[in-house]
């Protein structure tokens, strides 16, 4: 932040000269005043001492006269390179005060309206968080800065689950759902948070929002994963069995969590089997395991902003969904000076294992500019208009309107 006030000290320097410069020129004009009378009292001075000369004979009249026309135009002289004197009707202490009021209003409106957190935010994402706690400090800035950022609080909210803060990921998550509306995703983190934040109690809120979160899309991951864990913990074990395992057919093949999710399948089979029970074996499509949507966009930079750009600029070249969460649902990372590049998006590249392209029928392809490595603000951004997630044509996607 150095350098930024550096500039601003300069700009009021700058603000201060426009005021400071008519104070000093009147004080010239005032100077040039005091010289026109004083060459006025000289010349009266000499006038008298002519007219002495006269009375004592040693003047005639003609040289009197003569001598004294000579000193008038000495005067005349000297006083016709003097400026009129303006005018000023402000007074002196009003300019001075000015002067001194002006850096100091300056300075109190820009820190109560102005942006210096914004600019302090931006040049402290440019660099990798060297924690979990330094990035929720991060986040929790950015939402700060920008309250209705669905995006900003939604992966607030998750760093607070990381930390095992579901209390306060809950009430983010209350806050994305208002500003993103009810999006399944949304509704499942929340109840999510929510049941743990309760001590794993099941209630009323919860099996709420996981009912409206299947009702809206029944293949919604966090809710048949956290259905699957209350139905363990109350010991309706084939419930769970069959969450987890509606779940599993979700996860692409190579989804680490998938080992975890199969061992918690077994040990509730097994759990089942010592109460008397017998496991149902509800069919799973394994050949849809693994399968996924994949996009091929080639990413290009308009001929205008290259001039406007560094080749080191990051460019995060991604895919949301229009009806879903606000998370991208698969994203790459590549600099200016790769561009013009093709990159393809699917759900091996999935920023979480619940969100993947094939499970949103329709997305939106987005690319942006971020000179500070900012995913989520920048400079220069393009979208594409909603495609089907199972567009096989390769897209074509330009960075070519500024990113507001």
């Amino acid at each position: 932040m150095i350098d930024f006030w550096l500039a601003t000290g300069l700009l009021l320097l700058i603000a201060l000269s426009f005021l400071l410069i008519p104070i000093l020129r009147d004080r010239r004009v005032r100077q040039e005043e005091d010289r026109t009378a004083l060459n006025v009292a000289l010349y009266q001075e000499r006038v008298a001492e002519l007219q002495a000369q006269r009375d004592d004979g040693v003047l005639t009249a003609e040289q009197m006269d003569s001598a004294r026309a000579e000193a008038a135009r000495e005067l005349l002289a000297d006083t016709d390179a003097v400026a009129p004197a303006p005018v000023s009707r402000l007074g002196k202490p009003l300019p001075l005060l000015a002067a001194l009021l002006v850096p100091v209003l300056g300075m109190v409106l820009y820190l109560h309206f102005g942006a210096s957190d914004k600019v302090e935010l931006t040049r402290e994402f440019a660099q990798a968080p060297q924690s979990m706690e330094d990035m929720t400090r991060r986040l929790e800035r950015a939402v700060a800065a920008q309250p209705d950022s669905a995006e900003g609080l939604y992966f607030l909210g998750r760093a607070y689950m990381a930390q095992e803060r579901p209390a306060d990921a809950a009430k983010v998550f209350e806050r994305t759902v208002q500003l993103a509306g009810r999006q399944p995703e949304l509704l499942g983190q929340w109840a999510q948070a929510r049941y743990f934040a309760d001590g794993k109690r099941w209630s009323p809120q919860v099996q709420a929002l996981t009912d409206e979160a299947l009702k809206a899309d029944p293949n919604e991951v966090t809710s048949l994963g956290l259905l699957g864990i209350a139905a363990f913990e109350g010991e309706r074990y084939q419930e769970a069995i069959d969450y987890w395992k509606r779940l599993l057919a979700q996860l692409p093949a190579e989804d680490q969590s998938r080992a975890a999710l199969q061992g918690g399948i077994d040990r509730a089979s097994e759990k089942l089997v010592q109460g008397g029970g017998k496991v149902a074996m509800a069919p799973v499509d394994k050949a849809a395991v693994g399968q996924g949507a994949q996009l091929k966009v080639r990413v290009d930079l308009a001929a205008d902003l290259k001039a406007k750009v560094q080749p080191g600029d990051s460019v995060f070249v991604f895919a949301r969904a229009t009806q879903g969460p606000p998370a991208p649902l698969a994203a790459k990372r590549l600099t200016v000076a790769d561009l013009p590049a093709t990159v393809e998006l699917g759900d091996a590249d999935a920023m979480m294992p619940q969100l993947k392209l094939s499970n949103f029928p329709e997305v939106q392809l987005v690319a942006r500019i971020s000179r500070a490595g900012q995913p989520m603000a920048g400079e220069w951004i393009g979208r594409s208009q909603p495609l089907a997630s199972s567009t096989a044509a390769q897209q074509n996607l330009t960075i070519d309107s500024p990113d507001k």
